[in-house]
């Protein structure tokens, strides 16, 4: 195979992958506490055929040498961690971390932490804030039957009113955890993260301390994909798609007259 469409070939690659994750961050557009990912080109190895600086004479020095790259790849994928929107449901068990970074803790069956930026919770059999897969948010929040007035402060702290009672009672404090690179994490799906050695150790801590966001209660942080942006990106992604495929039809051309002829 000539380079030309060796090269090519790998623009193709490249770009199919760039468009599959545009495609997928427009698909959950409406994913609560989801973040867009973003794609990272890297370039190939390069055939050196004169060195640059290399002599070209006794006194005189090549300026630039000859260098012929050999095409592209995707180095990887990064999640961009920047917030979404605030959208205020006024669901009681709708939980949104506002003016900062940190995750919420939820356990797996196997008792496993993962890690979350949506809040969508809601209460399970036994009376325990739980996500949409049914894992325990932690720590755990457990809220006595017939209780009322279910209320989560800005730093955390939850509260209900009692059967019996008349005062709040305090059933627990909700921490965040950060991490030194979050786009170090494992993207599970289902809105969860697994800590890596990318991301380094979490760091638990209160809300709106140490850098951390609040919570507000009654919200939920919806997705940061900006449909605009990710609809130019899309449409610049084609282009890229169709210049290669021109390109491996001009090279496959070249090859075949080279054939023909020699």
């Amino acid at each position: 195979m000539s380079s030309a469409l060796w090269i090519s070939k790998t623009g193709l690659a490249a770009q199919e992958k760039a468009m599959a994750t545009v495609a997928n961050n427009l698909a959950n557009v409406n994913t609560v506490g989801f973040k867009q990912d973003r794609v990272v080109f890297e370039d190939l190895f390069y055939t050196i055929e004169r060195q640059p600086g290399a002599q070209a004479d006794e006194v005189n020095t090549v300026p630039s040498g000859i260098q012929l790259g050999s095409g592209v790849r995707v180095a990887g994928t990064q999640k961009v961690f920047t917030p979404g929107s605030i959208q205020t449901t006024n669901q009681p068990f709708d939980i949104a971390i506002v003016g900062g970074r940190g995750f919420f803790q939820v356990e797996a069956p196997n008792g496993e932490i993962y890690y979350t930026q949506s809040g969508q919770f809601q209460l399970n059999g036994d009376g325990l804030l739980v996500n949409a897969q049914g894992l325990p948010l932690v720590p755990h929040i457990e809220v006595p039957e017939g209780s009322t007035g279910f209320t989560v402060g800005s730093d955390g702290v939850v509260t209900a009113v009692l059967p019996g009672d008349s005062q709040p009672t305090e059933l627990g404090q909700i921490t965040l955890v950060n991490f030194t690179n979050p786009g170090g994490l494992e993207a599970l799906g289902g809105n969860l993260y697994r800590e890596t050695v990318a991301s380094g150790m979490p760091v638990e801590g209160i809300p709106g301390e140490d850098g951390l966001g609040q919570l507000k209660q009654g919200a939920l942080e919806s997705s940061n994909v900006q449909v605009v942006e990710a609809m130019v990106s899309m449409i610049a992604i084609q282009r890229a798609y169709e210049a290669n495929a021109k390109m491996l039809d001009a090279a496959s051309g070249m090859h075949q007259f080279l054939n023909q002829t020699v």
